[in-house]
C-alpha cells in the first residue's frame, strides 16, 4: 500500500506542477497578446523643456492619451543638439511604448555636424508629422534695426551674434543659411535650449535669435520682430512686419524654423504604427487642436508616416548643402 500511495502522491504532484506551468504559459501568453497600449507610453522631447518642442510634445501627447486610453509619460533627455534623445529612442525596444518627439534638428541637421549613434533613416519608423514652427527673426527693442535689410546693413560695419538653441538646431542653420545668401557673418552663441537663447537676447548679451519661441515674446514686446516665416499671415501681435519673402529672400524655406514629428524605433509593429498614426492625424484635424498649436508657435501640417519620412530626407538633403562647408563638432556632448 504504502508503495501505491507513494506512486499516486507522485502522480499527483507531477499533475499539479503541469497544471501550473500551463497555467502560466497561459498566462505569460495572455499579457503578449494583450492588446497595445497597456501600460504607459513615454514620449520622449529631446530638448530641455520650456521650448516649442517641449510645447508641441505635451499638446499632441495629451491628445493621444486621451484616444490610447493610456498616459503618454514626457520624459526630457536634452543634449548635442537634440542627438541624445533620438539616441536613446533609436535603441529602445521597438515595442510602440517608447516615442520620440523629434525636431527637424536632431534627425536631419546634427547629424551632419557631429558624431551620433545612429541613422537617421535606418534607426527610426515616422508616425506622422505634426507642422512647422511660427518663426521670428527677433532682436532687443532697442536694436539699431527694423527690418532684414538694416540688420544685414549694420552687420557689415558692427559685430552680431546669433543666440541658437544649439549646435545642428533649426536656428543654427538658418543662420548660417541667411549668411550664405547675404555675405555678412555673425557670431554663433549655442545654448542648451531655446528659453536660454531667448533671455539672453532679451538681456542684450546677444543681438539675434530665430526661433519660434520668440515669437511669443515679440507679443510680450520683449522682443522687437525684424522678420516671420513659417505661416502665409502675420503671426498675431506682429503689426507692421513683413515675412522674409516679402523682404527679398523668396528661396527662404519655413523649415528654416523647425519642424515637428513623431517617430519611433525601427521595427515596431505595423498594426501599432496605425494606430499611432491614426490618433496623431485625428488630433490634428480637430480645430481647438490646431488653434492650440498656433498659441505655441506651430502651424499643422498633418502628414501620414511616409511623408514624414520623405520631409525628412528633404530636409537632410538642405541642410546636408548648407553646412557643406562647415567644420564638424569633434564630440557631440
Amino acid at each position: 500500500m504504502s508503495g501505491f500511495a507513494n506512486l499516486s502522491r507522485r502522480r499527483i504532484a507531477a499533475l499539479s506542477a503541469g497544471m501550473l506551468l500551463a497555467i502560466a504559459s497561459g498566462l505569460v501568453t495572455a499579457a503578449a497578446e494583450a492588446p497595445w497600449p497597456n501600460k504607459p507610453i513615454t514620449l520622449v522631447v529631446p530638448y530641455p523643456p520650456g521650448g516649442t518642442n517641449d510645447n508641441v510634445a505635451r499638446l499632441i501627447a495629451e491628445q493621444v492619451s486621451a484616444r490610447a486610453g493610456q498616459p503618454v509619460v514626457i520624459e526630457y533627455k536634452p543634449g548635442a543638439g537634440g542627438t541624445i534623445g533620438a539616441q536613446f529612442v533609436a535603441r529602445a525596444k521597438p515595442d510602440g511604448y517608447t516615442l520620440l518627439n523629434a525636431s527637424i534638428g536632431n534627425l536631419a541637421i546634427a547629424p551632419q555636424l557631429m558624431p551620433v549613434q545612429f541613422d537617421s533613416f535606418k534607426s527610426f519608423q515616422s508616425i506622422a508629422y505634426i507642422g512647422a514652427g511660427i518663426t521670428t527673426f527677433a532682436v532687443r527693442p532697442d536694436f539699431p534695426a527694423r527690418n532684414l535689410q538694416e540688420l544685414v546693413a549694420y552687420a557689415k560695419k558692427h559685430p552680431i551674434s546669433l543666440g541658437t538653441s544649439g549646435v545642428g538646431t533649426p536656428g543654427h542653420m538658418a543662420g548660417v543659411y541667411f549668411q550664405q545668401l547675404t555675405g555678412i557673418q555673425m557670431t554663433h552663441v549655442p545654448y542648451k535650449g531655446s528659453a536660454a537663447a531667448i533671455n539672453d537676447a532679451i538681456g542684450g548679451h546677444v543681438d539675434l535669435v530665430i526661433d519660434p519661441l520668440s515669437t511669443t515674446f515679440v507679443r510680450a514686446e520683449k522682443l522687437k520682430a525684424l522678420a516671420y516665416f513659417g505661416t502665409k499671415t502675420p503671426p498675431e501681435g506682429l503689426r507692421g512686419v513683413q515675412s522674409v519673402a516679402q523682404q527679398g529672400f523668396a528661396q527662404w524655406d519655413d523649415a528654416f524654423g523647425g519642424s515637428f514629428f513623431w517617430t519611433a524605433p525601427a521595427g515596431i509593429p505595423e498594426a501599432v504604427q496605425r494606430k499611432l498614426t491614426g490618433w496623431v492625424l485625428e488630433a490634428l484635424a480637430a480645430p481647438e487642436v490646431r488653434q492650440a498649436l498656433v498659441q505655441v508657435q506651430v502651424s499643422a501640417a498633418p502628414a501620414d508616416a511616409a511623408a514624414t519620412t520623405g520631409i525628412v530626407h528633404r530636409m537632410h538633403g538642405l541642410a546636408k548643402d548648407i553646412f557643406a562647408t562647415q567644420q564638424p563638432v569633434a564630440q557631440a556632448k
